[in-house]
């Protein structure tokens, strides 16, 4: 069976991807345009008007001015964007953290979209979704011919509203009709696990909700392993696009006692904004590692950049995407709103991740499967057309594979910082010396 590397929620975290926003504060007022520019605005009135007459099809006006705007912001740098009303509505989604929808993860499968598993307690799973489901009819529309994006689109909706699906499953002789009630979705940004003595926590992305998540992961923890008995912590940031900056910090500080998190630079050398640890480690001083490959990017290379230059953790992995930009969001109304990169962030260290990524404390690949093996699965920021290039980029660039296998079994990655943690395995950088920390000086 193909491996998936992406999951989707229906109705939920759509387009989530290495270049997922940051957010932070926003910029200073545009200096007034020159007569030049003037000029330039009246050629492209020109050209839209002779476009709107004399196309060999009526082209639609709105369509027309939101291509040329995404264009010129498009040529800035690869995260900034003009968002229409319906765009702006879903990034509002997913960095909220709950949804109205079924509660099934899903992904595309033979031209059907496959229910990779129901949600624990959601209209799904009340209903008898199954795992391995196929999901061939939406509301009697075929859902082949659809994009996952777009049949996720026709399972999302306002809660307390029914959906039927006509679901295909092994073993059944006949389609299995469904009718589900959507229903508020809260998507857990934390995913937590006790390996006998070692807490694991993965952290999938940074939403509104991803500190308060962290904290009861760390309290379960806590609860079902006796202190004398857990040997540490593993934060697993593989795979973690980013999200919001505050949640960042947020989370950087439930493992720090002081200095600071992440700098963010603007276009004055004066716009500087520092974020700084408060007294106070959630995890009382137990070992952490913190894994990363090349699809951590963004809010997960400031949390681990933070943790790994204040040494309080050792990062395990691969090097991360290396997206060291912010991305601030200016609501426009009911016409959407502009996501514009103001800023650079750096670590405590004052290095630039932008273009570089975080390089781990202890290098560990992750091999493919047979099933995967020949194609390019690296992510990097500095592959990307157009990005800003970074202070301390190299010819050597951002990011590496970005693939965790689906089993534990399989994760050499992880298995690796559990060793660390049990002291079956021995590496200088483990545990790393806070009185070592790497500070801008």
């Amino acid at each position: 069976m193909m491996r998936k590397l992406s999951l989707l929620f229906a109705g939920a975290l759509m387009g989530a991807s290495a270049m997922s926003l940051v957010y932070g504060a926003p910029g200073s007022t545009a200096n007034a345009a020159g007569s030049e520019t003037y000029k330039q605005l009246a050629i492209f009135g020109d050209i839209f008007e002779r476009v709107r007459a004399q196309y060999v099809t009526p082209p639609d006006d709105k369509s027309l001015v939101e291509n040329a705007i995404n264009g010129m912001l498009t040529s800035l740098d690869p995260h900034s964007s003009y968002m229409n009303a319906e765009e702006a509505q879903d990034m509002r989604v997913q960095t909220k953290g709950e949804f109205g929808g079924l509660g099934i993860e899903v992904t595309m499968e033979n031209d059907l979209v496959k229910v990779i598993t129901p949600i624990d307690d959601t209209p799904a799973a009340k209903a008898g979704v199954l795992a391995g489901d196929y999901i061939a009819k939406i509301d009697g529309e075929e859902v082949r011919g659809l994009s996952l994006n777009d049949a996720v689109e026709k399972m999302r909706g306002l809660v307390n509203t029914p959906i039927k699906l006509t679901i295909l499953r092994q073993g059944a002789d006949k389609p299995i009709e469904l009718t589900v009630v959507r229903d508020i979705i809260k998507v857990k940004a934390v995913k937590f696990r006790v390996e006998n003595d070692i807490g694991y926590m993965k952290i999938t992305s940074f939403t509104e909700k991803t500190h308060d998540d962290l904290e009861n992961a760390i309290d379960t923890i806590k609860k079902q392993v006796p202190d004398e008995k857990l040997k540490g912590y593993v934060l697993d940031l593989r795979l973690n696009p980013g999200g919001l900056l505050d949640q960042a910090v947020s989370v950087s500080d439930a493992f720090l006692t002081r200095g600071e998190i992440v700098s963010t630079r603007g276009r004055d050398p004066k716009d500087v904004t520092r974020f700084d640890a408060r007294p106070g480690d959630d995890i009382d001083g137990k070992p952490l590692v913190v894994l990363v490959n090349g699809g951590s990017a963004s809010a997960s290379e400031i949390v681990a950049g933070a943790l790994q230059d204040l040494r309080r953790a050792t990062v395990v992995g691969t090097q991360s995407f290396g997206k060291g930009s912010v991305q601030t969001i200016v609501p426009l109304g009911e016409n959407g709103a502009l996501r514009l990169t103001t800023a650079l962030y750096y670590t405590p260290s004052g290095k630039s991740i932008q273009g570089k990524g975080i390089t781990p404390d202890i290098k560990v690949d992750q091999p493919l499967p047979p099933d995967l093996q020949g194609r390019d699965l690296t992510r990097g920021e500095s592959d990307l057309k157009g990005h800003i290039k970074g202070s301390d980029e190299g010819d050597t660039g951002s990011g590496s594979a970005a693939y965790v296998p689906p089993e534990p079994k399989d994760d050499l990655q992880l298995i690796f910082a559990q060793q660390l943690l049990r002291g079956e395995k021995s590496d200088p950088a483990f545990p790393p010396n806070p009185d070592k920390a790497v500070l801008n000086q």
